[in-house]
């Protein structure tokens, strides 16, 4: 078991509690996106101990951080929304010198890639301005709500995945997120059974299509990805802060969130999947 992933899981858990933070970025940023794809995907073949040895102490990383400090994000969102906000723009915009490294944009990168890496990013920070659903939180089971809870943690487990793209954010936008959240505040088992079989099933799939691309598309596929990691730092962006002690809070809590992006970050490695 690689039990030091379990601080790595309680990164990604933290972040996917966050709208507009992707846990798939803090993968990249910890060096172990392509690992990440290669366990989920191998989960059922004939190697399934060594992924199970990776995948497990991550999820219990993730699951205990879900589980704490649901209550805690909800706190910071409502009294600190600010700081919080801009300490996550801090940590995405750190990634950006490292994935240019691995996407190795100066010798692969042609014209028509940045084009695509600029319309993708237009087109994710235009959804700073869709206004979510309004649906009620959902605290007991229905033959309906069951379909679209489970629907909802599929789609929001492939937005985990992408790198740029929230779980939670797609969560929000299809009326769950207030659901979801309120179902790990207040251990509402089903719920989470429910929206944890979705997410299940949609980390497989959608991990054996990304590690595919990343393999046979791989520059384009970086250009896709670093894209959706710059558009979701306007989909986060909270506003100027106010003078005083917010604006300082933010700027203080962005300069961390650079730092604590450049300390996990690893070394320069080959960016394709082997």
């Amino acid at each position: 078991m690689e039990w030091r992933n379990i601080y790595r899981g309680f990164l990604m858990g933290i972040s996917d509690l966050i709208p507009g933070v992707s846990g798939g970025t803090i993968a990249f940023m910890l060096g172990i996106y392509d690992r990440l794809l290669i366990s989920i995907s191998g989960i059922f073949s004939k190697n399934w101990r060594k992924h199970i040895g990776f995948l497990l102490p991550l999820g219990i990383g993730i699951g205990i951080t879900l589980l704490l400090f649901s209550r805690v994000i909800e706190f910071l969102l409502e009294n600190y929304n600010a700081p919080t906000q801009f300490f996550f723009m801090g940590l995405i915009i750190g990634i950006l010198p490292f994935m240019a490294k691995q996407a190795k944009i100066k010798s692969t990168f042609k014209v028509w890639h940045f084009i695509v890496l600029l319309i993708v990013g237009v087109l994710l920070a235009m959804t700073a301005f869709i206004t979510p659903a309004d649906t009620s939180i959902i605290t007991t089971l229905t033959p309906t709500n069951t379909v679209v809870l489970f629907l909802s943690g599929w789609a929001a487990s492939t937005a985990m995945l992408l790198p740029g793209i929230s779980g939670s954010f797609v969560l929000l936008l299809l009326g769950m997120y207030s659901t979801a959240i309120g179902a790990l505040s207040d251990f509402n088992i089903p719920i989470i059974i429910v929206i944890g079989l979705g997410v299940v099933l949609g980390f497989i799939i959608s991990s054996k299509i990304i590690h595919y691309l990343l393999n046979q598309h791989a520059t384009l596929t970086f250009a896709i990805i670093i894209g959706l990691i710059v558009g979701s730092i306007f989909v986060i962006y909270p506003g100027v802060p106010e003078s005083g002690t917010p604006f300082v809070m933010s700027a203080v809590a962005l300069i961390m969130g650079l730092l604590v992006s450049n300390l996990f970050s690893p070394p320069e490695t080959d960016s394709k999947t082997k």
